[in-house]
Parts: structure tokens; C-alpha cells; sequence
């Protein structure tokens, strides 16, 4: 038991991953209840994946100028801070938090961002995907397990 105490006392930076689902959110839950019974600092993640089409399409004589890629990534990175800030004043009362806000490759950033964290532990949830959903999509909660170099807490969707 001393074995296993002294390894969560190494849980001194925890990276909690975020979207905005219902799933993301318990986990986030669970990653702050975590870190303030280890005394950990905080990282917390969201990534934007860049959008693979637009509607550009414009009718100038209805008024309506379209919308363009650049105008699609600040409304992301917009509603991305409100979601951080949202969930920091819910969960962070107390806690040193880095804010992580990011455009590019779920798995690959959170990747990223763990190693120049130096997180000693990653907290996300994840969607339960199965069958043909999970072999389109995959998963991302399985690709960052998979290629971290520090442990990963999945919170299962039914907690």
C-alpha cells in the first residue's frame, strides 16, 4: 500500500484534457478533485482540430459576406476560453493552473503539451464510441494512451 502512495505523491503536474462534452466535463471533475488531494498543479487542455470544410459561399445582394476559415477559428478559440474559464471556476478554486489552448491534432498536442508540461499524469474522459463509430472516428482517449510517456486516467463515461 505504501508502494502505491508514493507513486501518486509523483502526481505533482496533472494535464486535464477537455472538449465540450458531457464526458470531458466528469473528467475534468475527477482531474481537479485529484489534484487538490495531491496538492498538483494544473494543466488544462483544449485543442481545436482545424476545420475541414467551410461553407465560404457569400450572397452580397442578401447582405451576407459568408464566413471564412479565419472567422471559424475565432469563434473555436472564443468559445474554447469560455469553456476553460468555465470549468476553472467550477473545479480550480485553490489551484495553479495553466491554460492550454491549441488548433491541430487532438492526440498530438495533448502529446505535446504533457512532454513541455512535464505532466506526470493526464486526465480525459471519453465518448464510448463503439462498433463502426469507434473504427471511423477511433479514439482519441486510446491514441493518447497509447503514445504518452506518462500514465493516463480515462474516467469512463458511465461514472
Amino acid at each position: 500500500m505504501n508502494d502505491i502512495m508514493e507513486n501518486f505523491a509523483t502526481f505533482q503536474k496533472i494535464l486535464i484534457a477537455v472538449d465540450d462534452s458531457k464526458y470531458s466535463y466528469n473528467a475534468a471533475r475527477y482531474g481537479f478533485a485529484l489534484a487538490k488531494t495531491l496538492g498538483a498543479e494544473v494543466g488544462l487542455i483544449h485543442v481545436n482540430e482545424f476545420p475541414v470544410t467551410a461553407n465560404i459561399a457569400a450572397d452580397p445582394l442578401l447582405g451576407d459576406p459568408g464566413i471564412s476559415i479565419p472567422n471559424i477559428l475565432d469563434i473555436q478559440k472564443e468559445s474554447a476560453t469560455n469553456l476553460v474559464n468555465k470549468i476553472k471556476d467550477e473545479f480550480a478554486q485553490g489551484l495553479a493552473v495553466s491554460e492550454f489552448i491549441l488548433e491541430g491534432n487532438i492526440t498530438d498536442e495533448v502529446i505535446n503539451t504533457a512532454k513541455n508540461f512535464n505532466a506526470s499524469l493526464i486526465v480525459l474522459g471519453t465518448h464510448g464510441r463503439t462498433g463502426l463509430s469507434h473504427f471511423i472516428a477511433g479514439s482519441v482517449a486510446e491514441n493518447i494512451s497509447r503514445h504518452s510517456i506518462c500514465p493516463v486516467l480515462i474516467v469512463p463515461t458511465k461514472s
